[in-house]
């Protein structure tokens, strides 16, 4: 069996002017309303379903028919992307 080659390279190394400067250290906290909205956008949304279905499908907007669905599941989609931002 063939001895395998040595590696002459060297390992790629980036230039320093080109690496990000922000490090997670130095990145600041979220702000305190962040997880009181996103918490509060989920039981929301919930609680609008709940309703919802409870009602048969009578409350919160009955001219709104199912779109009262797209409301519930569109407050806790919005919930998903604040904490997404969440440090």
């Amino acid at each position: 069996m063939p001895k395998s080659q040595v590696r002459k390279k060297k390992v790629y190394t980036p230039p320093t002017d080109v690496r990000p400067t922000a490090t997670a250290a130095t990145r600041k906290p979220s702000p305190v309303w962040l997880p009181i909205t996103a918490v509060a956008l989920i039981v929301a949304g919930i609680g609008w379903l709940v309703v919802y279905y409870l009602s048969e499908q009578e409350y919160p907007v009955m001219s709104w028919g199912y779109w009262n669905l797209a409301v519930g599941f569109g407050a806790m989609v919005a919930s998903l992307i604040l904490l997404s931002r969440w440090r």
